[in-house]
């Protein structure tokens, strides 16, 4: 008698299995995918077009990239899981540094010099506040961008002159104008344009028994859209360098940049060193939500120091009607010699 057996149903329902476990082994590939082309942009500095405005957004995308890496994990997709880990790290090494203190701060005996940085936004910000600021915090250099005539009376009737008498001020209406403000007396002061159209107020100070100190209030223009993307660059790799032949610099400002954008990074690389990135404080956010806005907190101020300048603290403060926040840094300057 001949017995015909029924099919194996192990052999029927293992087939749709296998087949379900392809589809989600390829889906986590792609899932992988956007998370590897971003790393080799960010770390080969390849950002053109509309990426670049996205690449501020770096930390962010450094923290999701964990995410496929511990779902194949749990899933043990292991040679899917190496993958993910591998990019995940790749974009760690480039975000986390930002917030572990340097061992190399720079100069550690000198003489204190305190600067901060705030953009006005459109001169409208909050001059009590801004100056509340400078008189706690001992302030003794006052960079302002988008400063306009209005911010300047705003300033000056909070009481800003008695604090820091000299300055070095190229208001101008919209987001043009620049302005520096010094406790100690400053020689050569002035402004330029720069090629995106906005005015860099800078000048000479000299604390007592410190050397002299060029500061510049920075500020190159937007990426805000595809046609400033080449003027946008320009601006920022046409900041003065740090020469170690010449007095010591700092620009600080509204950078329109954070670290992940190569730009900058060149430009801190000619003789400069981020303070918030010296410190631990690099993931700050300055510039995003502060006015309303839905845009997660991202880091495009800055305060560069020249590399003869020791870095000793950072901290950033909010101000009302400004969508960005200030940042005020403690350095150590050379002594007088």
């Amino acid at each position: 008698m001949t017995i015909i057996s029924a099919p194996s149903a192990g052999r029927e329902d293992g087939r749709p299995r296998r087949r379900r476990k392809a589809a989600l082994t390829v889906l986590f590939w792609l899932f992988i995918l956007p998370f590897l082309v971003w790393a080799v942009i960010r770390l080969g500095g390849w950002e053109r077009g509309p990426l670049v405005q996205l690449l501020a957004f770096t930390p962010y995308v450094a923290a999701a990239a964990w995410v496929p890496a511990i779902v194949a994990l749990a899933t043990r997709r292991w040679t899917v899981a190496a993958a993910a880990v591998v990019v995940a790290i790749m974009l760690a090494a480039a975000v986390l540094p930002r917030a572990i203190p340097n061992r190399d701060q720079g100069l550690k005996l000198g003489v204190q010099l305190n600067v901060m940085t705030s953009n006005m936004l459109f001169g409208g910000a909050d001059a009590a506040t801004i100056v509340k600021l400078v008189s706690e915090r001992d302030i003794d250099v006052l960079a302002v961008q988008e400063f306009t005539t209005e911010g300047k009376e705003a300033l000056a009737a909070a009481g800003l002159g008695a604090i820091l008498p000299y300055s070095s001020l190229a208001d101008e209406p919209q987001a043009d104008g620049s302005g520096l403000y010094s406790r100690y007396p400053i020689t050569s002061p002035g402004a330029q344009r720069n090629g995106g159209g906005f005015m860099q107020a800078y000048a000479t100070v000299q604390a007592p028994e410190a050397g002299p100190v060029i500061v510049e209030s920075a500020h190159p223009l937007a990426p805000y859209a595809r046609s400033a993307l080449g003027q946008w660059r320009e601006d920022l790799l046409a900041e003065p360098h740090a020469d170690q032949s010449q007095i010591p610099r700092i620009l600080l400002g509204d950078f329109n940049a954070t670290l992940d954008h190569a730009p900058l990074r060149e430009l801190i690389s000619r003789g400069y060193r981020d303070a918030a990135d010296a410190t631990g404080k690099g993931l700050i956010g300055t510039w995003g939500p502060y006015d309303g806005d839905p845009i997660p907190p991202v880091t495009i101020d800055h305060v560069l120091v020249d590399q003869r300048i020791g870095v000793r603290e950072v901290s950033v403060h909010p101000i009302p009607k400004s969508d960005h926040r200030a940042i005020i840094a403690v350095l150590t300057v050379p002594s007088a010699r």
